[in-house]
């Protein structure tokens, strides 16, 4: 394996942990926010992501194969809670409006999570890095 590879790997990790890492900012941004019904009340978005298995399966957006791509978003399917609040202007004909489905303690988590695998892939190209500069020494001696 190539140090091209290497840093190949690793960025794309680090492409997918951003993707992931933003759409839990935008849930939680949307955490608060109503709707008049279940259609439009807003849904958490979650990333899919796919292996990269072999070299068919990579794009020029993400070219190593053992890395990582952002195949899609999907919506989160845990349902809305409905509330009955008949003065607020978006509340349906009974009264009720719907509020997003999104768990902050989960998004939290989420985000730490993404942001400790962010990590970690830094420190992936960092050692690679300081591996890299450590043969150069030996070669000029």
């Amino acid at each position: 394996m190539s140090l091209n590879n290497i840093f190949g790997i690793a960025g794309t990790a680090l492409n997918a942990q951003m993707v992931r890492m933003n759409a839990t900012a935008s849930n939680m941004a949307n955490s608060g926010t109503i709707a008049s019904s279940e259609a439009d009340a807003f849904k958490a978005k979650r990333p899919v992501f796919e292996t990269l298995l072999n070299q068919q399966m990579t794009t020029q957006g993400a070219q190593f194969v053992g890395g990582v791509r952002v195949s899609g978003m999907v919506d989160d399917n845990t349902p809305n809670q409905k509330l009955h609040d008949p003065g607020n202007p978006k509340a349906d004909k009974d009264g009720f409006v719907y509020v997003s489905n999104v768990n902050e303690v989960t998004e939290m988590v989420d985000m730490m999570g993404a942001a400790r695998s962010y990590q970690n892939n830094v420190e992936v190209v960092n050692t690679a890095r300081e591996l890299m500069m450590r043969t150069l020494d030996i070669t000029k001696a």
